[in-house]
């Protein structure tokens, strides 16, 4: 089973638009956001994923945060508050945006995932603490390079997707 990782889109449509080119051709079988989509529109980007379902969490820059669970309610996305706690392809998947303090300590040190994803520092990350994967995909807002994962969940392969670099106005 193949997952696609997003983190810190940060209202970036066109950013986010070239993202979801990249994974098409990829078929992932379920999309991860960990946080900082920001604006309840940018949902309507994920939208037309299905039958992949989406799933997202929280990040610092989630301000309205009931628009954003009812925009997800309408396009039937799932929205996790601050932690989604998912189990996929047999493996326990804790989704997070990192920025609540030891939150990312705590679900290492509960030994309760086999893989924890997270966003917030806007760099790239792939960690292993014992039978727990820490990932980070890196983000598509402010990071060089933007960037995105897929993981096989069946293989325990990561791969990086860098998005191309904006053109200067």
């Amino acid at each position: 089973m193949l997952i696609a990782l997003l983190s810190d889109t940060h209202d970036d449509i066109p950013a986010t638009q070239t993202a979801l080119t990249l994974l098409a051709p990829h078929h992932p079988a379920a999309y991860l956001h960990a946080g900082d989509l920001v604006d309840p529109q940018m949902l309507d980007l994920f939208a037309h994923l299905a039958p992949a379902p989406f799933h997202f969490v929280f990040g610092n820059n989630e301000f309205d945060r009931p628009a954003l669970q009812q925009r997800a309610r309408e396009l039937h996305l799932h929205c996790h508050g601050d932690l989604a706690q998912l189990s996929l392809h047999g493996k326990s998947i804790a989704l997070t945006h990192g920025h609540l303090p030891n939150t990312l300590h705590q679900l290492l040190f509960s030994k309760n995932f086999d893989y924890i994803i997270h966003g917030h520092t806007h760099t790239r990350r792939d960690e292993r603490h014992h039978t727990t994967r820490i990932i980070n995909p890196g983000a598509l807002h402010r990071a060089r390079p933007r960037s995105l994962a897929l993981l096989n969940l069946a293989t325990d392969e990561l791969q990086f997707l860098d998005l191309p670099s904006p053109r200067p106005r």
